[in-house]
């Protein structure tokens, strides 16, 4: 049986969620253990109960609403996605995937009545990393993941410590165990790229999620007069960095997709017009759906930049602080989604994602599975964040149809 979304019943969800948030924008603000963020929990716990669902918070303020099964209430399909934003982000990272899950589950009570195994959504506390310098503190709390003295000390922006916001939500630290009873986990989520409005796909699949390695690196020299010091006795910090940048882009070039590199951040010292800059820090970001290559490539990147900075007579330091190994999605689930998309006439990508989800913490634990919908763009954490009503009725009628599968 098709099933249809109404898209003004999909925007009207999707614009009540994105008026909770704090201050008058632009876009949207719903930062972790804000008074907005357990505004749209508490919101969201009302609006699950109203369809039948049972609820709970776990210790951490991770929300889990669940259609008891017929037949096999203990065997559970989950889906959802992250309640939190950036600082005036989009109306649809991570909460297009929470009100996706909620119009499918609600569609599938309306044609087929209670599912024979039990059916979840999981509105996830956090994934964005954006008002503490943590991320994915809901989805590897649901996995025993976290640890407490990793956020402990933490302060955001305005020096409101990590515990204290928690606490003043009326949460508080606690020891979760993995969950054994989830059969299998879906992910609806924007794409945040704009492949698949390039190619005119309404829904992508994805089959993997790119490994991540980011780096911190200072290179130290000599600050000198800019007017006297000639060109071969300088130690020049921007000098070498560039040399580094100009052949690691070559090599990420002459590698090609799916290797994406991005040097993202520099910050040169003194920073000033008439001085030769002796100390600079930049940042590196490399990712690979591969793991073996990316710990080759960046291996390579390494021997590189200290080769370089020898040349330049230049001291280098350098500081590997996110290994984040790729993580594959489930090859049945892959599957089942695409066998979806073209049972109901869906138009589907198989691609990888290369940004991080929630689905790659459960995707080490359960099987999981992500269905992506375009971009406007390419645009996202923005307030111009945006995706064609058409697609995303589209990405949720392959999510119901999926749980179906999974689910009846």
């Amino acid at each position: 049986m098709a099933m249809y979304f109404d898209p003004g019943e999909v925007k009207q969800a999707l614009d009540w969620l994105s008026s909770i948030s704090d201050g008058a924008g632009p876009g949207v603000t719903r930062l972790l253990y804000s008074q907005s963020w357990l505004k749209a929990q508490s919101e969201l716990e009302f609006r699950f109960q109203a369809m039948g669902m049972s609820c709970r918070f776990d210790a951490v303020g991770n929300l889990f609403a669940t259609l008891v099964g017929s037949e096999f209430p203990e065997k559970k399909i989950a889906t959802g996605s992250h309640i939190d934003t950036v600082v005036n982000g989009g109306g649809l990272d991570g909460q297009l995937g929470i009100i996706g899950a909620y119009i499918a589950i609600k569609s599938l009570l309306e044609h087929y009545g209670c599912p024979k195994k039990s059916l979840e959504i999981i509105s996830m506390a956090e994934e964005e990393g954006s008002r503490f310098p943590y991320a994915f503190w809901g989805s590897k709390n649901i996995f025993g993941l976290a640890k407490r003295e990793d956020v402990e000390n933490l302060s955001d922006a305005q020096g409101i410590r990590f515990v204290d916001a928690m606490r003043n939500c009326g949460f508080e630290f606690g020891e979760n165990q993995a969950p054994t009873d989830i059969e299998a986990f879906i992910e609806l989520h924007i794409e945040q790229g704009n492949f698949l409005e390039e190619e005119n796909y309404a829904v992508g699949v994805v089959n993997s999620i790119v490994g991540q390695k980011r780096y911190n690196i200072t290179l130290k020299g000599e600050a000198n007069h800019a007017g006297t010091t000639l060109m071969r006795y300088r130690k020049d910090t921007v000098e070498c960095m560039a040399r580094i940048i100009t052949k690691a882009i070559d090599k990420a070039k002459a590698a090609g997709d799916p290797l994406v590199l991005t040097f993202g951040k520099v910050v040169p010292k003194p920073n000033t017009v008439n001085v030769v800059p002796g100390e600079t820090l930049f940042t590196v970001d490399c990712r690979h759906t591969d793991e073996t290559f990316l710990q080759d490539f960046t291996a390579c990147l390494e021997v590189d930049m200290q080769e370089i900075a020898r040349q330049c007579r230049v001291e280098i330091e350098i500081d590997n602080w996110m290994n984040e190994k790729p993580v594959l999605m489930n090859p049945q689930i892959v599957r089942r989604i695409e066998d979806v998309c073209r049972n109901n006439g869906i138009s589907y990508k198989l691609m990888h994602s290369g940004a991080g989800h929630d689905s790659q913490i459960f995707g080490a634990h359960v099987p999981t599975g992500m269905i992506f919908v375009p971009s406007i763009k390419g645009i996202s954490h923005n307030p111009e964040e945006a995706t064609r009503i058409e697609d995303i009725c589209e990405g949720i009628k392959t999510l119901a149809h999926t749980l179906h599968e999974l689910a009846y």
